[in-house]
């Protein structure tokens, strides 16, 4: 897989695991997916944990025991401030403005109108994962939300992306390529969370749900055959975060 050294506007860029053990969570992800962990210290004294695949990043963990544990997805933009306020003007909460990270880049958060998490990345020295779609690593991001054509309109104004609409499920493509997707929270579906959720690619789903359940993780539906699309489950670690993984038709 080609090392990726940049990305355009629009494209999922970056995932990254906020826990409240991080040690655990290094533990479950390097056993399931075979990721190599780099720990970096910080100014402060916590620990930003660098998940990789051959020496490449393909997203970070950290510790924080004050919310939920959960993935966060990052989408890459020109400017991040413009985005935010874009983001603000169209109905979304912006729960941290932009701020530099270092001389790494520059982000925000927000909270669309529906409460669905995501971060805005304007890429400084680093662009975010430098390889993705292949085995265990991103190929993918899904919005569960409970407003499906509010959502759709959000996200079309706000990052110009092309949607493929049918009646199950709505493609997330930039410009020719699909890179997510987004799927309506149904009354039989009550209680899934509002989120956006990363996809990891996987070379056998059965084998890796196996695994997944024998260290503490939690299978929530799968492994299911999509047609034309690859095998797939919904699964969360042992803290409760929750991702998807899926070994695609084409691979």
């Amino acid at each position: 897989m080609p090392v990726i050294e940049k990305y355009d506007p629009g494209m999922f860029c970056w995932i990254e695991l906020a826990t409240n053990d991080a040690a655990a969570a290094k533990s479950f992800y390097a056993s399931v997916f075979g990721w190599k962990i780099n720990d970096i210290p910080l100014p402060d004294g916590s620990v930003y944990t660098m998940l990789q695949v051959d020496d490449h990043d393909l997203g970070a963990l950290y510790e924080n025991k004050e919310h939920p544990p959960m993935w966060n997805s990052y989408v890459n933009v020109a400017n991040v401030d413009e985005a935010a306020q874009k983001a603000q003007e169209n109905g979304a909460n912006v729960v941290a403005p932009p701020f530099d990270v270092m001389d790494v880049g520059r982000m925000a958060v927000i909270a669309d109108p529906q409460g669905a998490s995501l971060c805005l990345w304007q890429p400084g020295k680093t662009i975010g994962a430098t390889i993705r779609g292949d085995f265990n690593t991103l190929c993918w991001n899904e919005l569960m939300t409970p407003d499906i054509e509010g959502a759709r309109e959000f996200y079309k104004s706000l990052f110009g992306w092309n949607l493929k609409i049918s009646p199950e499920y709505t493609e997330i493509d930039l410009g020719s390529t699909g890179i997510g997707g987004m799927m309506h929270i149904t009354p039989e579906m009550q209680g899934m969370p509002t989120a956006w959720t990363p996809y990891i690619c996987v070379s056998d789903a059965d084998a890796t749900v196996e695994k997944i359940k024998s260290l503490g993780g939690k299978v929530y539906m799968g492994p299911h055959e999509i047609p034309n699309t690859g095998r797939f489950a919904v699964c969360a670690d042992p803290q409760g975060a929750m991702f998807n993984i899926i070994h695609p038709s084409e691979m």
